[in-house]
């Protein structure tokens, strides 16, 4: 009988024993999902606020991207007012800048700058930095959307022109092989490349 009571004893203090290790791994479970739950919620919190700098940096890029932009189409036109109009033995006497137009039956698209005379158009696309490979492509477009939006214009010759602060060499050479005629700014003057130029 003794023996009996002894085992029980021995049992029942297994088992207690058993249990308060459990308890201790329930509440180190707990302790950890606690932690994991808390850093989950900072790991988020951090991103959240990662999120919102990324968005305040690309703002601030995008406004400074769009205040360069501005920079440039003010220097071009103005150059083009003080008299640098001459183009392929053109010489324009209308200077006008951000024609932006809709038509319902034409095509939506911005034309820069625009130099007129009796006989010419020139379309002038203008860039910070003209560095991209398929702009000479979508200035061609312009040529075809703007004699549907323009159609006062359709006895005219249209040329083609990039300007641009500073340019990748193979975007010259694209608009070289396009027809498109390139102006740089050098200095506080504009230089213009037009031996190439083809009319639309």
């Amino acid at each position: 009988m003794e023996n009996n009571s002894n085992t029980f004893e021995s049992v029942w203090a297994t088992l207690k024993e058993v249990g308060a290790k459990m308890e201790q791994s329930r509440a180190e479970a707990d302790r950890r999902a606690a932690e994991a739950a808390l850093s989950q919620a900072e790991t988020k919190q951090q991103f959240k606020e990662l999120g919102e700098y990324i968005k305040q940096v690309s703002q601030q890029l995008g406004g400074m991207g769009n205040s360069n932009g501005e920079f440039a189409e003010e220097f071009f036109y103005n150059a083009l007012l003080r008299g640098k109009r001459n183009i392929l033995g053109e010489t324009f006497d209308d200077v006008m800048k951000s024609s932006k137009v809709t038509f319902n039956k034409g095509f939506e698209d911005e034309y820069d700058i625009l130099l007129v005379n009796g006989r010419a158009v020139c379309i002038i696309e203008v860039k910070y930095k003209a560095d991209s490979k398929d702009l000479p492509q979508k200035v061609l477009r312009k040529a075809q959307t703007f004699r549907v939006n323009f159609p006062k214009y359709n006895d005219k010759i249209v040329y083609l022109a990039i300007a641009g602060m500073s340019f990748d060499p193979r975007t010259e050479k694209a608009c070289a092989a396009q027809g498109i005629a390139i102006m740089k700014q050098v200095g506080d003057t504009v230089t213009i490349y037009d031996k190439h130029l083809k009319a639309f």
